[in-house]
């Protein structure tokens, strides 16, 4: 008896270690099917002999049963395909290959392990159709293949397993979202098969047909339904959420759902106490909105409405919904009045109702919602006066009442919402005087809008703080007077309309001298005089239009005014010019007095010049005679010069106590003779070697080289171009310089070595798997603050020209700074005579390379430069839209899927929609905030709000007409709400649904 119990025990011995065994073959195998370089993640496997401590496994039994359980490589960028060999796993309860870049099918085999609780192949390139056989795993609690390629109908076998003798299957979580799956959801027709605990279910952004299934009532379990963006038709179901009390997020937006009585629906979403989030735009849906609308959840955060055709009022009721942060309810067929009740939403901080037929008073009830950032009530009928309530909003950055009737004065008391960005109330019926505490807003800095009103009156004075605003509109009114001269301290503008308007007198030459001016109606008024020359060297003007108005004198032949046609000065009886159909052909003689006016002119000028020289070549001598030593010399350029940040003669920089003042040969001591080793960068103008000063100083030294295709003169100009930007701009996303040294076979720059690198390296090298969502959306900050300061707020405006992740540099504490402006434009001197453009060769051109292509990178470049466009900060942001969206995308724009002519713009178009995770790096969900990882909702408001806004933002940026393109200040403000965003949501707590810990998902109460 002992003998059979000892050959039994040592049976049972032999089959652990047998199966065992098959575990490590199994997983070597499915090791060796990955490709080379992914495996570098694993490295410990095959070195230990216990299985069980190999990376990324876990075994569920003590020893000696030694048989794995847990499967969990997520994230390591492991490329290959998924091998059948998993299934010989047999003891194997969680399965995660999640945030990877596997391709090919799924394995039909992954449907034998029996014990299977979870599997999560979600955020790879997998594709083929989900095999049927993944229905038999009766135990699985966790299922999510979103993210994928994958296509044709879902299996019905998900929903249903009929070889289950229960019929019942223990899914609580099912994710399919963004794949290209088709048909209609096979959710059983009986109650023969149920899932009876389903907490999740997203099937989001597929091609999904059919309607809603009656039978997901079953569901009563479930929190979170995410069915938008498919081809969902049919009815919107009224009995199907009615048994839901855990429901948290509905979203059924953007399908072909109809209905013309939206009551029976909202009715049933009353039992959802626990209801954030309805949305339910763009589809079908009509009828009016009823009074159940106020019984749906007090929870309620998000209502989403807009795009539909749905009529009535808007109820009263709907101010029950106390905690609501956003309501839209825009591009709909609304009438009736705004109810005052709405002042209830004491928490609103966004309210979109534009495109309505609403009609009535503004309620001044609007006032108490102090929360209120954005009101668009544009587009309807509404009449009657401005409340002076707006005032008491001290959060309003927008507020858009244009295309209503509104009458009456523009309330003063609007000049209170110092945050306010754009103020729009053209298309009413206003009278009465621009008050002087709207015009002195310097919050203002997107755009004015007043026009078409009946606004009278002269411009205030108080309109010259307005320094930052880069749109004015104050035509179609009645506004009289002359123009004040003070318009021109709006240095950001760029677009101006004053026309149909009474304005007169002389227009004066600051409006022309306005830097950045770009289009410039003054039609219709009663100007008179001649157009001042500011209007001729304007050097950014695009559009001028002056007719019907009493302009006299010859209209000047350079500028601007070289592209115009005669449409542009019709009805200025005084005016005359050449070759202008319909406009008076100067006469002779006026051509004769401006010509000899001309050469008195420079008679007088030569005389005061030899007068001026005759001067100095007495007085020099009898300085270098008092002195001793030569004082007016022409420079020598045979000898080595330092020029130091505080002593150059065409650098100006500030000193930096850190760094001493350098010799050449301390620079060649520093980097080590300018060794390969110390070399940390190259680029078509030089190389940046590293360098350690004798007091431990770490420093970069920028040593520009003459290429093979770039002249000495090319060189020199790259130098001076690159120190005269540095030397008049100041900013933390900046680089600074520290000195400059130049001598004839010699020319470098000294900056501080940034210890974290450029961008590029962060990108493409071994820092990609840091590079958090956070990071990146920090450091996109960082760069839009920089680039925005350079075309808007520094004393030259500079076009970059050149931006690139290799010139992104990262400091210590991973703050972004742009470098490298060795091509840069300055486009409009501040203070300087003709601007820094007169300080180079023009003949090089502005972002032009020294064999005359396109300078800057590849890939990079705006498409009007390859139309002789010239540089200008339109083309900045198009560069900052191909980072940004490189960034998102991990690809490179010249990787060579977009050789056949697509640019990465193109690409992420194409794929955004449709597939939102085959286009974003694994690396950069890994490291979301940790209430984000694994929680569905909160995953969610990353990857399809925040990643979205990102991409959509990049999309904007990188369109192929520069008029289309925001400015960096927009750019730099989107991006300073992404941040607030981000850094919000790091900090907020929500139950957390684990991907590692299938457990938690059983312990729901």
């Amino acid at each position: 008896m002992a003998a059979t119990a000892h050959l039994i025990a040592i049976f049972l011995l032999a089959t652990i270690h047998h199966s065992a065994a098959d575990d490590r073959s199994s997983l070597l195998s499915f090791l060796a099917g990955l490709a080379p370089h992914s495996r570098l993640s694993l490295t410990n496997w095959n070195v230990s002999p216990n299985i069980c401590n190999w990376t990324g496994i876990s075994c569920h039994h003590p020893p000696p049963l030694q048989r794995v359980a847990l499967l969990d490589l997520s994230g390591r960028s492991l490329r290959g395909r998924v091998s059948p060999v998993l299934s010989n796993l047999s003891s194997l309860e969680v399965l995660d290959l999640s945030d990877n870049f596997l391709t090919g099918p799924i394995p039909p085999e992954l449907g034998s392990l029996s014990g299977l609780k979870q599997l999560s192949l979600s955020s790879n390139l997998l594709s083929g159709t989900i095999p049927f056989q993944l229905g038999f795993l009766n135990l699985l609690v966790y299922l999510d293949l979103g993210g994928n390629q994958l296509t044709g109908q879902i299996p019905s076998t998900l929903f249903c397993n009929y070889s289950n003798e229960m019929h019942k299957l223990s899914l609580q979580y099912i994710d399919l979202s963004n794949n290209s799956l088709t048909g209609e959801i096979p959710f059983p027709s009986n109650d023969l098969c149920r899932l009876d605990d389903l907490r999740y279910l997203l099937l989001w952004s597929n091609d999904l047909s059919g309607s809603i299934p009656p039978t997901l009532s079953n569901s009563s379990q479930l929190e979170w339904i995410d069915l938008e963006s498919n081809n969902l038709s049919g009815g919107l179901p009224p009995h199907i959420f009615n048994n839901m009390p855990y429901l948290q997020f509905l979203y059924l937006s953007y399908n072909n759902l109809s209905t013309d009585d939206l009551n029976p629906f909202l009715t049933s979403l009353s039992n959802c106490s626990r209801l954030q989030e309805l949305e339910l735009a763009g589809n079908g849906l009509s009828g009016e909105l009823p009074a159940s609308i106020g019984d749906l959840s007090v929870n309620l955060l998000q209502l989403h409405l807009e795009e539909n055709q749905i009529t009535g009022i808007i109820h009263p009721n709907i101010s029950n919904l106390v905690n609501l942060t956003y309501l839209n309810l825009s591009n709909n067929a609304f009438n009736g009045s705004i109810p005052p009740e709405i002042g209830r939403l004491r928490r609103l901080e966004r309210f979109y109702l534009s495109n309505n037929r609403l009609t009535g008073k503004i309620p001044s009830s609007f006032g108490q919602i102090r929360q209120l950032g954005l009101l668009d009530i544009s587009g309807n009928e509404l009449s009657g006066s401005i409340p002076d309530s707006f005032a008491d909003l001290p959060q309003f950055r927008r507020l858009l009442l244009n295309g209503n009737r509104l009458s009456g004065q523009i309330p003063p008391s609007i000049g209170n919402c110092i945050n306010l960005e754009i103020l729009d109330l053209s298309y009413n019926q206003l009278t009465g005087n621009i008050p002087s505490e709207i015009a002195g807003l310097q919050s203002l800095k997107l755009y004015l809008n007043l026009s078409n009103n009946n606004l009278q009156g002269h411009l205030p004075m108080e309109m010259s703080k307005m320094d930052m605003i880069l749109a004015l509109d104050l035509s179609c009114n009645n506004l009289s007077g002359m123009i004040p001269p003070q318009l021109g301290s709006c240095v950001a503008l760029e677009y101006l309309n004053l026309s149909k308007n009474s304005f007169g007198g002389n227009l004066p030459s600051s409006i022309g001298a306005l830097p950045y001016l770009k289009v410039l109606d003054l039609s219709s008024n009663q100007l008179l005089g001649a157009m001042p020359d500011s209007l001729k060297a304007s050097s950014t003007l695009q559009f001028l239009n002056v007719s019907f108005n009493n302009f006299s004198g010859i209209i000047p032949g350079k500028g601007i005014f070289t592209s115009l046609t005669e449409s542009s000065f019709f009805g200025n009886p005084g005016l005359c010019g050449y070759n202008l159909a319909g406009i008076t052909h100067c006469k002779l003689q006026q051509r004769d007095h401006r010509l000899g006016k001309l050469i008195r002119i420079l008679v007088s000028v030569m005389g005061t010049l030899s007068v001026l020289a005759s001067l100095f070549f007495i007085a020099c001598p009898m300085m270098m005679k008092r002195s001793g030593r030569p004082k007016c010399r022409l420079p020598s350029f045979r000898r080595p010069v330092l020029e130091h940040i505080d002593s150059t003669e065409d650098f100006t920089f500030t000193h930096c106590s850190d760094y001493p003042r350098l010799s050449y040969q301390q620079l060649v001591e520093a980097t080590n003779g300018f060794a390969d080793t110390n070399l940390i960068g190259s680029g078509r103008f030089g190389r940046v070697y590293k360098g350690n000063l004798r007091t431990s100083t770490k420093i970069a030294v920028k040593v520009l080289d003459q290429m093979p295709d770039c002249t000495a003169t090319q060189l020199s100009v790259s130098f001076k171009r690159e120190c005269e930007v540095l030397k008049r701009t100041k900013h933390r996303n900046l680089i600074r310089i520290v000195t400059a040294c130049s001598r004839p076979d010699f020319k470098a720059l000294v900056l501080p070595l940034m210890p974290n690198g450029s961008l590029e390296r962060w990108l493409y090298h071994t820092k990609r798997a840091e590079l958090s969502l956070e990071l990146v959306v920090r450091v996109l900050s960082d760069v839009a603050e920089g680039m925005a300061y350079l075309h808007h707020y520094s004393p030259v405006r500079v076009v970059h020209c050149d931006l690139k992740p290799s010139n992104v540099l990262l400091d210590g504490d991973m703050t972004a700074l742009v470098a490298d402006f060795g091509i840069a434009r300055l486009v409009k001197g501040g203070g300087d005579d003709g601007g820094a453009s007169g300080d180079f060769d023009q003949s090089l051109g502005c972002c032009i390379s020294t064999s005359g292509l396109l300078h800057g990178s590849v890939g990079y470049i705006a498409p009007e430069y390859g139309l002789g466009g010239h540089p200008s900060t339109q083309g900045d942001v198009y560069s900052f839209g191909v980072l940004l969206l490189e960034i998102i995308t991990g690809k490179r724009p010249t990787d060579i899927v977009f050789h056949e002519g697509l640019t990465l713009h193109e690409w992420v178009k194409n794929h955004y929609h449709n597939n939102i995770d085959s286009i974003i790096p694994q690396e950069l969900t890994l490291n979301l905030p940790s209430v984000a990882q694994h929680d569905p909702f909160y995953y969610k408001k990353l990857k399809r709000d925040l990643i979205s806004e990102l991409i959509e933002l990049g999309l904007v940026c990188t369109q192929y007409s520069p008029s289309m393109r925001p400015t960096m200040i927009d750019v730099a403000h989107e991006m300073a709400i992404l941040k607030q965003d981000i850094s919000r949501l790091a900090v907020e707590s929500s139950p957390i649904l684990s991907n590692s810990s299938f457990e938690a998902l059983s312990d729901h109460e």
